[in-house]
């Protein structure tokens, strides 16, 4: 009688294992599907993810903001719109692609010495972005058919980052009215900016990026800059994030928080909204945006990587985890 009980017993664990092994393998397929099946957009935020959009994809990412703005030293106010563009294309590897942004605003700026129809590029750069790490490459997480504690206990890998980096170019079009600085101070028509950039995956839906930004290098406007971003998953569909951006510069310093959520269409068209509020009154900044990102993926080519065989660590770890395995049969069958 016990040993039937035994057996009964053992045989329902091997069917719940089973169970817990079909449930982890979708969460991995659901865990890794934006890297390759769904629209990888860095919209509505404003930090650059570490993964690139894929070989010969390309990709948009557009805007329109409602910008308010006031100086309560200064006393001025002005409001108006900002339109956003971003292209993004996949070019010779899978690891890059190259980057145009665009930001064009137009406002009326209002003091009491001066009313004026303010126009102008904010910014206008081309780049090029990098993935230089990325732990996810040929690496598989084993499931334990026989633990569902071994596969719940807490995995140190996901603090190892996605690590890419950007480099490009700032390009000045005529007069920029919303620099900040003195009038007397022109803008360079050409300043270099480079990008570190870090992006982590917490369990299936959490995901921090991280941007350190040294822009407009050697020039007067010079800024060091970062971004964190921090997104989370609520379904297949629906997706929030908050975000904190800092910048560190001779005329302008400031911290900024926004919120936002992001609705997907489908795998290749994505809606978003966002609110932004920075942390002085010198000046106070308000800002409401929504944005549509879409990705032309019919000229994608799948790039087919060589299988690594793993370090001896993990061929070790690999060989004592089947002696555990027959031992437990072995028992099981005794």
């Amino acid at each position: 009688m016990i040993k039937i009980l035994f057996l009964e017993i053992n045989l329902f664990e091997m069917s719940y294992s089973k169970s817990l092994l079909v449930f982890f393998l979708l969460i991995y397929q659901v865990q890794f599907a934006q890297f390759t099946d769904e629209i990888n957009s860095n919209r509505p935020g404003k930090s650059m993810m570490a993964f690139a959009v894929g070989k010969k994809i390309i990709q948009a990412e557009t805007g329109l903001t409602r910008v308010s703005e006031s100086h309560n030293k200064l006393n001025y106010d002005a409001a108006g719109f900002m339109g956003e563009l971003v292209l993004r294309y996949g070019v010779w590897k899978e690891e890059l692609e190259v980057i145009a942004e665009i930001q064009y605003q137009n406002d009326k700026f209002s003091s009491p010495f001066l009313d004026e129809n303010r126009s102008g590029f904010r910014q206008l750069t081309l780049g090029a972005k990098y993935l230089i790490y990325d732990p996810f490459k040929n690496y598989e997480e084993k499931v334990n058919v026989y633990s569902w504690k071994a596969n719940k206990k807490f995995k140190w890998r996901q603090f190892l980052p996605a690590v890419a980096g950007y480099a490009g170019a700032n390009f000045g079009v005529g007069n920029n009215p919303f620099n900040y600085a003195p009038a007397n101070i022109e803008e360079p028509t050409v300043s270099p900016k480079v990008t570190a950039i870090a992006q982590n995956h917490f369990g299936g839906r959490w995901v921090l990026v991280t941007n350190i930004t040294y822009d407009k290098i050697g020039t007067d406007f010079a800024s060091l800059n970062y971004v964190l971003t921090l997104t989370r998953g609520f379904n297949a569909q629906w997706s929030g994030f908050i975000e904190n951006q800092g910048y560190s510069g001779d005329y302008y310093s400031d911290g900024i928080f926004r919120v936002g959520a992001a609705f997907l269409f489908d795998k290749n068209m994505q809606i978003d909204a966002s609110l932004g509020k920075n942390m002085k009154a010198t000046p106070e900044i308000f800002n409401f945006g929504v944005g549509f990102s879409w990705r032309f993926a019919d000229q994608y080519e799948e790039v087919k990587m060589e299988k690594d065989n793993g370090s001896k660590m993990d061929k070790k770890m690999k060989k004592k985890g089947e002696k555990e395995a027959k031992k437990r049969k072995d028992e099981f069958q005794d």
